[in-house]
């Protein structure tokens, strides 16, 4: 793992950067910059080193059609098997909410207590 810092540094000494202001990323959980000479921008999302969760909106349908709450979360939600037995939309939206619900309030990957998920960011698509 590399923190967010040392990312940003290493880039900024080869192509020097300027911090998008938050206001301008929305919901976006990437902390972006912008290359000073306007030709684009980079971003950094740093989950372990500089959390989000408390503003995190996200969930993530794995390629197996299972919803994950979070990258770090133990529990998935089937949606596969109620799309294959003609689950209707409310259904869907039940597992859904389900899972929504049950979303943390945060990862707590510096807690002693913290158990890694079996599958890793990579392999669902974080």
């Amino acid at each position: 793992m590399v923190a967010q810092a040392e990312i940003v540094a290493a880039i900024d000494a080869a192509y020097p950067l300027d911090a998008v202001p938050a206001a301008e990323r929305g919901a976006d959980p990437a902390a972006r910059w912008r290359y000073r000479d306007g030709r684009g921008q980079v971003g950094v999302i740093a989950s372990v080193t500089r959390p989000f969760c408390e503003s995190c909106d996200r969930v993530r349908l794995t390629a197996e059609g299972q919803l994950r709450n979070c990258l770090f979360a133990l529990d998935e939600f089937d949606l596969r098997a109620p799309l294959r037995e003609g689950g209707t939309d409310d259904d869907l939206a039940a597992v859904m909410q389900r899972a929504v619900g049950a979303k943390w309030a945060g990862h707590a990957i510096g807690n002693v207590q913290f158990i890694r998920p079996r599958k890793s960011m990579s392999q669902i698509g974080g």
